[in-house]
């Protein structure tokens, strides 16, 4: 696997995040597989990419952290395009600024590489709950709210319709192939909790390529900090509202039947016994079945909702978002050898 380089992308956006961002930064540098290169890409904060780039100045460290300043308008895909664009390895592997991977993150993601129709894999990702425990209430089926892997999701090694952002690569062709990640959609650092920028892609790259094949390994893990804010019953209904206008987004790029087919099977067979799983803990006198029960049922209503206003947007025009190409590689010289 030695002959697999990996382009790391990071996307940073607040000096709030300095202790994760550096945290996130050394969980690469320590891989088992090691990374040709991280790229820190900052959003639209000129204090925090100097703060950046006065910390790996180095000469030591230099080429192994690369600081950017997102090219395009402020949002996450931008600057995941950014980093893409001035990628040199031949696969893309993204991580979030406020989570660590563990030693062999990179390892396992290489070797779901050994099929060359393999074009994306994505691994899990667990949360770290800032009160030490997840919230009572909290169902599992839910954990994407908080950028985590959910119940639901098969385990092992597994083709899937989409990776999840926060934790998945890509061979760096599939972009040459399908376009970059969609603008419009995603997040915009913590003003808008919207997303679905990387479901969006991957169901244009299997529309581009139908042979191409998209994985989940459980063994490549992150650990995803969740900060106080984000175990709050507000937030949750906040996200799962932002989610539903995410879909209409999608189903409007990519089409509805494409853009829902996981949805379908997830509302109709894992949320109801995820209901009635807390509803039988209830029963038995477990701490929080009853509040589970209830966070999915308030999880699917409100996410119907957000779909709803969603289409209503996308219908009235309100709704824009661009998927252009990802410039070429401004350094087309050949990558360094990197050692496995």
């Amino acid at each position: 696997m030695s002959d697999r380089r990996f382009s790391v992308v990071i996307c940073v956006y607040t000096e709030e995040r300095w202790g994760d961002i550096l945290a996130a930064v050394d969980s690469v540098r320590t891989q088992s597989h090691p990374a040709l290169e991280i790229l820190l890409v900052v959003d639209h904060n000129e204090r925090l990419r100097a703060r950046l780039t006065e910390r790996f100045e180095d000469a030591s460290v230099r080429e192994e952290v690369r600081v950017l300043a997102n090219a395009g308008p402020r949002g996450l895909s931008s600057g995941r395009n950014t980093g893409i664009a001035a990628s040199r390895g031949e696969f893309v592997a993204f991580l979030d600024d406020d989570a660590v991977a563990e030693r062999d993150w990179l390892r396992y993601f290489a070797a779901g590489y050994e099929d060359p129709d393999v074009m994306a894999v994505g691994g899990r990702t667990l949360p770290a709950w800032a009160s030490g425990t997840r919230p009572a209430w909290f169902p599992e089926e839910f954990d994407w709210v908080v950028g985590c892997t959910y119940r639901g999701l098969p385990p092992g090694l597994v083709r899937v319709r989409n990776v999840l952002g926060g934790n998945a690569s890509f061979r760096r062709t599939a972009f040459d192939v399908a376009g970059g990640f969609a603008t419009g959609i995603g997040r915009d650092g913590d003003r808008r909790p919207l997303g679905c920028e990387e479901t969006e892609l991957c169901i244009r790259l299997s529309q581009a390529l139908p042979e191409a094949l998209l994985l989940i390994d459980d063994r490549s893990v992150i650990h995803h900090k969740v900060p106080a804010a984000r175990e709050r019953f507000d937030y949750f209904r906040s996200r799962t509202y932002a989610e539903g206008i995410s879909k209409a987004l999608v189903s409007r790029s990519v089409g509805a039947n494409e853009g829902l087919e996981a949805e379908r099977r997830y509302t109709t067979r894992v949320l109801p016994a995820g209901v009635v799983r807390g509803l039988r803990d209830a029963v038995l006198g477990r701490p929080g079945g009853a509040g589970r029960a209830a966070a999915i049922v308030v999880g699917v209503a409100v996410a119907a909702g957000g779909f709803v206003r969603g289409t209503l947007r996308v219908r009235r025009g309100g709704a824009t978002f661009s998927s252009g190409p990802i410039p070429a590689r401004p350094d087309s010289s050949p990558a360094p050898e990197v050692a496995a």
